[in-house]
């Protein structure tokens, strides 16, 4: 079998023979009945029927100070198919309002213009107000105050000042969050670091619930809805989109009630069960966008964690040109003793000293702690991979030929083919295409 995986803007060939056992873990968004609307018409039919709200511009009538949150250049939003539509009928609500973009970096780096351009075009980029939120600079955070958790809530002053605070975003499966989207345009969209750290602490990040697909009883959405409340997040629009990026579904309207509907139905589609766990599980990180840095494609991994036995393999296949994408989470990685006695360590911090980076080790380590992980990704970064303990490889060529395992890897990687030969003959694979937008669900 041949088959094409995400992997950067090219994607990547993996070639598996047919007398392996493997099973395909995919989301079922693909076989979705085919709208004969376009993007567009889907996006503005959510907003013509909004849940639990008022359309946008009534809401927008008597608001001067009109907040539009967007996502930033790390989450593949089809932003040219939701944000005009949103400013249109926010001025046709209040042609006079004013109306700032501001782009939910998060804990991310600041977008840069071209990658504004690539999300908004020319024309909204040179003639609208937008401000960049910076997770760092304390001085434009307001505390507006405290989440349930204990942590104060301090969210970028633009979005704290707005007369209507409204967002854009998309809805997928999370790995910690259990969906993203809707209140996540708060936390940690336009919040401090001080509120993302408290949120994302290490007791939060071990418990059972904060996992893909969860929201009962995960205490990281938790305080993510009552920041989106606190706040007074008002409207959203959401969408839901397929492999290729394309809009095939959206929701509108209250931010709570309107994204607790995507969730439904992006979990009908997403959710997957594996005739049985896996020896072998591969996964990606959806390509580009998501896919630049390993720090993101730890969100794939969990996918292959969820199918694999305990101490299945698992194989990324993520190009990560951007390197690491976290010098916290490079360091701690590359330089502990072991993933058991990082996690130890990472158990014993406070929340209100949590690090940056710190969940994102967490849960590599986690994996780490029950599975040998090797990274198909680019030329570039395998020696740094290397050295924060993984098993590199340059392709993803899978084949069992005269009773032995034939596979390209590079140099330095004869561990990964001892065991690949323990696994024998027999090995179960899972291929997870995409493994930022499926739900598996743990084998019994």
């Amino acid at each position: 079998m041949d088959m094409k995986l995400p992997f950067s803007t090219t994607g990547m060939m993996l070639h598996i023979d047919d007398s392996m056992d493997y099973e395909v873990l995919s989301s079922s968004i693909e076989s979705m009945p085919k709208s004969d609307k376009t993007e567009d018409e889907i996006v503005l039919e959510a907003m013509a029927h909004p849940i639990g709200s008022p359309k946008l511009s009534e809401l927008a009538k008597g608001k001067e100070n009109v907040v539009i949150i967007c996502s930033d250049h790390t989450r593949p939003v089809p932003s040219k198919h939701i944000i005009p539509f949103m400013l249109k009928e926010i001025r046709e609500g209040n042609p006079d309002a004013k109306i700032t973009l501001l782009i939910a970096t998060g804990f991310h780096r600041a977008t840069t213009r071209e990658e504004l351009v690539g999300k908004f075009g020319e024309e909204i980029v040179d003639n609208e107000c937008i401000a960049i939120h910076d997770s760092q600079d304390m001085d434009a955070m307001a505390n507006i105050g405290t989440l349930p958790s204990g942590a104060p809530l301090l969210i970028n002053k633009i979005a704290a000042n707005a007369d209507l605070l409204v967002s854009e975003g998309f809805i997928e499966t999370h790995f910690f969050a259990g969906f993203s989207g809707g209140r996540k345009s708060i936390l940690p969209g336009v919040s401090s670091k001080v509120t993302v750290l408290g949120n994302h602490c290490s007791k939060f990040i071990d418990s059972p619930y904060s996992r893909t697909g969860i929201l009962e009883g995960n205490p990281i959405h938790k305080d993510m809805i009552a920041a989106s409340k606190m706040a007074h997040q008002k409207y959203i629009v959401n969408v839901i989109i397929d492999a290729d990026k394309k809009v095939v579904h959206a929701v509108a309207g209250d931010a709570i009630e309107a994204h607790a509907a995507g969730c439904k139905f992006l979990q009908d589609y997403c959710q997957v069960v594996p005739k049985k766990a896996a020896d072998i599980a591969i996964s990606t990180n959806g390509g580009y966008p998501l896919d630049q840095n390993m720090y993101q494609s730890v969100k794939g991994m969990t996918a292959a964690e969820a199918a694999a036995k305990d101490d299945g393999i698992l194989i990324m296949v993520s190009n990560c040109g951007d390197g690491h994408g976290g010098e916290g989470f490079y360091e701690a990685l590359k330089n502990c003793s072991s993933p058991a006695d990082l996690m130890a360590e990472i158990l014993k911090v406070p929340q209100d000293q949590t690090k940056p980076d710190q969940w994102e080790y967490q849960i590599q380590c986690r994996i780490l702690m029950q599975h040998k992980v090797i990274y198909v990704m680019c030329e570039e970064h395998r020696k740094m991979a290397q050295e924060m303990g993984f098993t590199v490889a340059n392709d993803v060529t899978l084949r069992f030929q005269v009773g032995e395992w034939k596979r390209k890897f590079v140099e330095r990687a004869e561990q990964a083919v001892f065991d690949f030969k323990e696994k024998g003959k027999d090995a179960h694979i899972s291929i997870i295409p995409d493994g930022v937008s499926v739900m598996v669900k743990k084998p019994e």
